[in-house]
């Protein structure tokens, strides 16, 4: 059947972000949709931003384009231009590659539920524009090629 149950799926705030830059997400609660749909060429994620939650550090990817949607509650985007309102149905794009980093923040005292999908190589590689980290689909490195030996969670 297409309708997912998502109370049937698991929620985790697992992140393979090393310390201290793991202490920002962890508000933040995740469903991976796409598998449980049998997805392989969409990833798509239920999320639950607890106040004072981040979604991510600020990033950007090489080869995956990302779009999301506020369902409810809201949040500040961040990215490179500043800081913007988002509440129920506003949308947000990030093409692969922009280099525009991005994050939401849940400054509210209740929680945001979005969602967001992403379609490309996730896994290709990206950077963080606040911090000295970038990833590729082995893990995470200085900005010199230093491992931080922190996994990514895929």
């Amino acid at each position: 059947m297409p309708k997912l149950d998502l109370a049937a799926i698991p929620q985790t705030n697992a992140t393979g972000y090393p310390a201290p830059f793991n202490k920002a997400v962890e508000g933040r609660w995740y469903r991976r949709l796409a598998p449980t749909a049998g997805m392989t060429h969409l990833a798509a994620t239920h999320v639950v931003l607890k106040p004072g939650a981040w979604s991510s550090q600020r990033h950007w990817h090489d080869d995956e384009d990302e779009l999301l949607v506020i369902i409810s509650g809201k949040a500040v985007l961040v990215d490179d231009d500043g800081e913007v309102p988002m509440l129920p149905g506003d949308v947000a794009a990030f093409p692969a590659g922009d280099g525009n980093g991005h994050h939401l923040r849940n400054t509210s005292d209740e929680d945001c539920v979005f969602l967001v999908v992403g379609a490309g190589d996730k896994l290709s590689g990206g950077a963080y524009s606040d911090i000295d980290m970038v990833f590729d689909e082995h893990g995470f490195y200085r900005r010199d090629g230093t491992p931080y030996g922190s996994d990514r969670i895929k």
